[in-house]
This record gives structure tokens, C-alpha cells and sequence, in this order.
């Protein structure tokens, strides 16, 4: 039987493979409650940050986010964990960009444990100067032409 402290071992992973995370942050103790658990809402703050740098680069642009579409916690976070934001685009809209993001936290880095923390689906709309939808640029006018 586990207990809150010995939570069950979760299964061994790597980070992603020739990936680059949009975000890598180690939350803090003031992240966290009194027992070393850092917050959800912390973490889906991290997540939120996270989605929207691809869907600005999209956008190439403000972006708002309209909807958390999924979020799950497969594992708790605590203080001290390097968390790895993963992040890339799954749908496009006229106005939306769909984002899945990916979190891994490697634990005692020294042996390398990682796993994954929590995946998440959120879903962002480009906004123009006047806070309203707007359409996405096409994608050939974000191609540099050198």
C-alpha cells in the first residue's frame, strides 16, 4: 500500500529525442505546498506559457488562449524537479492554433531520472491590436526568403 509520501514509482522515461522544449523551469518552494508538492495551477501556468510560444510564432503575433481542451497529471511535481515543456502545433484554424504540450521533470539529476509529468491540449486565438480575432498569416508570408 503507498501512502501519500511513497508515492508508486512511475516508469522510467527519456526526454524527448531531437526535440528542443520551449520552456525549462525548476519550481520553487514557493511553488509548492507545505509538504513539497508543487501546485497544479503553478504547473498549468508553466503549460499555458509554454503553448502559446509556438502559437505566437504562428500567429506571428498576440495570441489569447480560449480553451484548455485537455489536461491531465500523470505525476506529482515536486521542488526541485527540472521540468521540460514540449510543445507543438496539432490543428490550425483561420483564427485558432491548437497546441499538445508535453512535460517531463528529471529527478535526481545526477542519476538521470526522468518522467513524464503531465500532457495537456490547450487551444489559442491570434488577436490583433484591438484585443479582437484575427486571421492567421498565411504560412508562405512567415518564410524568410534569403
Amino acid at each position: 500500500m503507498t501512502t501519500p509520501q511513497n508515492p508508486p514509482a512511475a516508469p522510467l522515461t527519456r526526454l524527448p529525442e531531437g526535440k528542443m522544449p520551449e520552456l525549462r523551469v525548476m519550481p520553487a518552494p514557493s511553488d509548492a505546498n507545505v509538504y513539497g508538492d508543487v501546485f497544479g495551477g503553478w504547473i498549468m501556468a508553466q503549460v499555458d506559457v509554454a503553448g502559446s510560444l509556438p502559437a505566437t510564432r504562428r500567429a506571428n503575433g498576440r495570441v489569447a488562449t480560449i480553451a484548455v481542451n485537455s489536461f491531465l497529471f500523470k505525476q506529482p511535481v515536486f521542488v526541485g524537479d527540472l521540468l521540460s515543456f514540449y510543445a507543438n502545433i496539432v490543428k490550425v484554424g483561420n483564427t485558432s492554433i491548437t497546441v499538445c504540450v508535453e512535460v517531463y521533470a528529471e529527478r535526481n539529476r545526477l542519476q538521470a531520472d526522468v518522467v513524464k509529468v503531465t500532457e495537456a491540449q490547450l487551444t489559442y486565438v491570434a488577436t490583433g491590436p484591438d484585443r479582437k480575432p484575427r486571421q492567421l498569416p498565411p504560412l508562405d508570408s512567415l518564410i524568410s526568403r534569403d
